[in-house]
């Protein structure tokens, strides 16, 4: 009977010293992985610039001096009103860095946080998120709210912003 529970005890050793070395050697590959993850994100430009009021107010419109819409942009653009916490924000995050990707030099594709910027959230009475102020490089700006599949927004952008 001693012999049986020496041998249990020496196999669920091997087994034990496995997994830890197994996990051991996952936590290793991730941590690399994570890490490269992290230097690729560092390198490569994100297309939609993240943007703060004063930002707003000097590439976009200067709400405190003007009564009437005036962009100070040379080229169409597009405002995405988001929030960390808004789940169909997070959805539309990665279709707007690839339409920004996508018309880089051609459209400016900006964000900005209502939470952090709540100033510029007001002035354009944004009640509900994600909104979308689409900006033609003249003419007056069009708000779209809510969430929209990548070829709903090419076609917005072909209509409005490209024309």
């Amino acid at each position: 009977m001693k012999g049986i529970s020496m041998k249990r005890r020496n196999v669920l050793a091997v087994i034990v010293a496995a997994l830890v070395f197994a996990s051991c050697n996952r936590t290793a590959q991730s941590a690399k992985q994570e890490k490269q993850q992290v230097e690729a994100n560092k390198t490569s430009e994100k297309a939609v610039q993240t943007i703060t009021s004063q930002d707003f107010k000097m590439k976009i419109m200067d709400y405190e001096k003007e009564t009437q819409w005036k962009f100070k942009g040379d080229k169409p653009a597009i405002v995405d009103f988001y929030a960390t916490w808004c789940g169909p924000c997070k959805i539309m995050s990665p279709i707007l860095e690839q339409l920004a990707g996508k018309y880089k030099g051609r459209i400016d594709v900006y964000q900005i946080d209502i939470d952090k910027e709540r100033e510029v959230a007001m002035q354009f009475g944004i009640q509900s998120i994600p909104a979308f102020l689409m900006i033609p490089k003249s003419g007056r700006p069009q708000m779209i709210v809510g969430a929209h599949d990548q070829a709903e927004f090419e076609q917005i952008i072909k209509e409005n912003l490209l024309k």
